[in-house]
This record gives C-alpha cells, sequence and structure tokens, in this order.
C-alpha cells in the first residue's frame, strides 16, 4: 500500500531536494512540488516527492493514526 505521510524536513540539499525523517529513518526526497520549505517544516510525501506543506500539530496528530493502525512499521517504505 502506498501512502502518502507526514515527514519532517531535517536538512534542505542543493537542487530542490531536502533529507526528511521517516519513522526514525533520514530519506532523501524533492521539494520540487513544494515552495518555501524550511528545515523543521513538516511535508506530506508520496513516491519521493513532497506534496504540500502541513503544520506540526496536524502533522503530530496523523503519526498517531498511523501508529494506531499498525503501520508505522510501513513507514521506513514510503
Amino acid at each position: 500500500m502506498c501512502l502518502a505521510i507526514p515527514a519532517r524536513v531535517a536538512e534542505l540539499l542543493p537542487g530542490d531536494a531536502a533529507r526528511v525523517e521517516l519513522g526514525g529513518v533520514l530519506k532523501e526526497i524533492s521539494l520540487a512540488l513544494v515552495d518555501e520549505v524550511a528545515v523543521g517544516d513538516y511535508v506530506i510525501v508520496h513516491v519521493g516527492y513532497a506534496l504540500s506543506k502541513l503544520d506540526q500539530e496536524e502533522a503530530e496528530a496523523t503519526l498517531a493514526l498511523f501508529a494506531q493502525a499498525g503501520l508505522t512499521s510501513s513507514l521506513e517504505d514510503a
């Protein structure tokens, strides 16, 4: 199953790229579709692309729902 999931931006990289934290794993993604992203922001990630930004409260609530549903182990594959 492919899910769009919230991830925290850990590092901005050259060329519209960033390293994000997904369930304790760092993953490189593209920021080409989202403007004005900073370290510490949360983005929705799907197949290696940030689709939109969201606030920390919404991101944490969504991640808590994923944990309740037993989906946190799939975050490493996102």
